[in-house]
């Protein structure tokens, strides 16, 4: 998924010509947060320092940082609206499933008395899942 392939740990084994895209990809990714690495500070630059240049810690670390924006442009992009990315997950009063709408939601968007979001369903900035952090072969 898309949260492996920004760290680093996409473990899909596909064809030869899908290996070469991925690698592709990945070399991308290395030049992009090669450029990240060096408008660092000095600190931050020893910190995230990568003998191997992959700055998987970097990778990491950013996308810890930005995957709610990365969720929301998926979401709520008016470019992708149609997309079917998404699958039915959501109960009807019927008994069957439907499709999640507003930002990938069953229900209506909530936020607490402090008007900030404070769990999962109370505002659309929390992304809804965590299966990012699963590792593949389990999801």
């Amino acid at each position: 998924d898309i949260g492996d392939i920004i760290r680093g740990k996409d473990l899909y084994g596909g064809s030869k010509k899908e290996n070469e895209k991925r690698e592709q990809l990945d070399d991308k990714l290395k030049k992009i947060f090669g450029k990240i690495h060096s408008g660092l500070s000095n600190g931050a630059q020893t910190y995230y320092n990568d003998d191997t240049k992959d700055f998987l810690k970097l990778r990491e670390d950013w996308w810890y940082a930005n995957r709610e924006t990365v969720w929301k442009a998926m979401t709520c992009s008016e470019d992708l609206k149609n997309s079917s990315y998404f699958h039915a997950t959501c109960s009807d009063r019927n008994g069957g499933c439907s499709q999640a709408n507003k930002y990938c939601r069953c229900g209506d968007d909530k936020k607490s008395k402090s008007g900030k979001p404070s769990k999962a369903g109370d505002n659309v900035s929390i992304v809804p899942t965590y299966f990012d952090y699963v590792p593949q072969y389990l999801r």
